[in-house]
């Protein structure tokens, strides 16, 4: 080519050859590429132990195996496929052999990277799928490793991790550190949070006198808790059952559903009380409409005391029959005359519907003295009554709810991984 004829050098199109002339400059038609760069590009090529993709470059990309994914020992073909798009970052423009290698895991690990670190400011929750079971925990990918403790997997402490494998999970990040590239979840605060505005739509919803359903979550010495879809409410033992209950396991089993009453809404403690027996007919409104001074029923002696003996003529009604009305003769120990579990024949001597107070006589049915006109004060007080009652009749015993620690308890460290 004459000189006349040679192009003229445009910078980008034209440059020099090695013997001075003009040649097409493609190198400069290829994007520039650094290391640490994230590229984006197609897969052209599986192999089994590597994959080449596309980006645009003078050569293809090469992604080893293991820079696939943080997974380990995986099959690349399940990783990617011919024609997907990708983000890689580049490690080496050129390795030994000239090939530009590329890594996939960490284009996605500093892009997870940055939403993580959000997350952990934010207090928002990241998602991740289970891709391992560890000794004290699970791996979660999310595009990092990671770490989500044994404890901090649900409320209630889980038997098998097993079964969570392969799921995905709302986590928060409650632990970072980038020079060990350890992020440690707890999927507990999430449920934690999630409770905590059900329990408060509850609250809202539920009104003293309401008749609901729920499920026994638990039992205690002094009452059941039942689960009212989110939010667990108290039955005290006294308000189990209108008879005594000596615990109350003799009348629920955890995961039993049962029809409650709400007696009581504590909103700001968020607190609700419960009641079971006031689902069921009162007996106490039969011993009214039913039964009137003077009228002779039978019973069962449930206690005896010192001052006389208490007698059961219904389910969950019982009266005294005080010590001067045990017997003909005079009575230094009630226990000469009666014995708890004996079944007796009693007269009515009085009915106070008001304060739920029965008084009894044993003698009298003996001799057939009416109730009226020579009665003794058989002491229907409360404080005679208060201080022999059964259990079910004391006040109940306050309770707190247990709550979740947002921490890692000892012994979950999260293990090191430098994978990434």
């Amino acid at each position: 080519m004459s000189t006349a004829e040679q192009p003229k050098l445009e910078e980008g199109v034209w440059t020099t050859g090695p013997d001075g002339e003009l040649i097409p400059d493609y190198d400069s038609t290829f994007p520039t590429i650094k290391e640490g760069e994230v590229v984006h590009g197609t897969v052209v090529r599986v192999d089994k132990d590597e994959v080449l993709v596309d980006i645009g470059y003078k050569s293809e990309g090469v992604i080893p195996v293991a820079e696939l994914s943080i997974r380990r020992s995986i099959n690349p073909a399940d990783e990617v496929s011919i024609g997907d798009e990708i983000d890689a970052l580049v490690l080496t423009k050129e390795d030994a052999e000239g090939r530009l290698i590329l890594s996939k895991k960490r284009a996605r690990f500093e892009l997870a990277w940055k939403k993580i670190e959000g997350a952990a400011e934010s207090g928002e929750p990241v998602i991740g799928k289970v891709i391992e079971v560890v000794k004290g925990g699970l791996i979660l990918d999310l595009g990092v490793r990671g770490f989500l403790p044994a404890s901090l997997v649900d409320i209630r402490r889980v038997q098998d991790l097993d079964e969570f494998m392969g799921t995905e999970l709302r986590a928060k990040v409650i632990e970072l550190n980038r020079s060990r590239n350890n992020v440690v979840l707890s999927r507990r605060a999430v449920l934690e949070d999630e409770r905590k505005e059900q329990r408060q739509q509850i609250l809202d919803r539920l009104q003293p006198g309401d008749v609901v359903e729920g499920q026994i979550s638990n039992i205690v010495d002094f009452g059941a808790f039942v689960d009212l879809d989110g939010m667990d409410g108290l039955i005290h033992i006294s308000e189990l059952s209108w008879s005594h209950v000596n615990h109350p396991s003799e009348m629920l089993e955890i995961g039993q559903t049962v029809s409650v009453k709400v007696l009581d809404i504590d909103r700001e403690r968020q607190r609700i009380s419960l009641g079971l027996k006031q689902t069921q007919a009162d007996p106490w409104q039969q011993v009214v409409e039913q039964y009137s001074v003077d009228d002779v029923v039978d019973g069962k002696v449930t206690k005896v005391v010192t001052f006389g003996a208490f007698v059961e003529i219904l389910p969950g009604v019982e009266g005294l029959v005080h010590i001067s009305e045990l017997a003909q003769h005079h009575v230094e120990n009630p226990r000469e005359v009666v014995s708890q579990g004996d079944s007796v024949k009693v007269l009515i001597l009085e009915v106070d519907g008001e304060r739920r107070r029965l008084s009894l006589s044993l003698k009298r049915v003996e001799d057939d003295s009416p109730a009226t006109g020579d009665a003794p004060d058989l002491s229907l007080s409360d404080e005679v009554f208060d201080s022999t009652a059964p259990a079910a009749m004391a006040e109940p015993e306050p309770y707190e709810p247990a709550t979740a620690e947002q921490s890692v308890p000892a012994g979950d460290a999260a293990p090191d991984d430098d994978s990434a």
